[in-house]
């Protein structure tokens, strides 16, 4: 690859960032590069492709995107630092279990926003888990593991560099299912990541 193709993998260095060694900012670079790769995947999708299923499962990209920034949601603002939305009041809890019911791990993910919607929201998201992650060392223990009720499984996440894994995977994977998904829906290909 020539050296104007090559793409530096890591953080860029911010005020206040307490992730300075090099291990932080490669691993911050790259969950950085798939972000960017997922939204790169999704630019210029057509609107209406956004709500059309591709797979048997019935997932859609505006699921998908949904799903990925609710992802960063739960590991950085909730699992790592410990915070949790405010309780719904009574009136807000029933208006928000008609919308959206109990999360069901094996329901397709869908969303019935428009694009430009979806897309400032995982950006939104996005930004909040790096502000979580430049006052947050990767080194630090996670603030709150009881989300989940096996104790095996919390037992594994010891620190917030686990998280940051475990979001690159993540991410990398649904880059993934996004790159077939636009091949699927209008052709285009070679989107994302290297």
């Amino acid at each position: 690859m020539a050296d104007s193709e090559t793409t530096l993998l890591t953080a860029p260095q911010a005020v206040g960032d307490v992730n300075q060694d090099d291990e932080s900012r490669m691993l911050l670079g790259f969950l950085q590069y798939q972000r960017d790769a997922v939204l790169k995947i999704v630019a210029g999708l057509p609107e209406e492709a956004w709500q059309t299923p591709v797979v048997l499962s019935g997932w859609t990209v505006a699921g998908m995107l949904w799903h990925l920034g609710g992802a960063e949601h739960h590991w950085f603002q909730d699992v790592a630092a410990g915070g949790a939305e405010e309780p719904p009041s009574d009136e807000e809890e029933g208006e928000e279990e008609e919308e959206e019911g109990e999360y069901d791990p094996y329901a397709a993910f869908t969303c019935d926003w428009p694009s430009a919607d979806i897309i400032a929201s995982y950006r939104e998201e996005c930004r909040r888990s790096d502000e979580v992650l430049a006052v947050t060392p990767l080194s630090a223990a996670p603030r709150r593991l009881d989300f989940h009720p096996d104790p095996e499984y919390t037992a594994q996440i010891t620190s917030v560099r686990w998280i940051v894994l475990h979001m690159i995977e993540e991410t990398a994977a649904h880059s993934g299912h996004l790159e077939i998904a636009r091949e699927l829906l209008d052709g285009e290909t070679r989107l994302g990541g290297r």
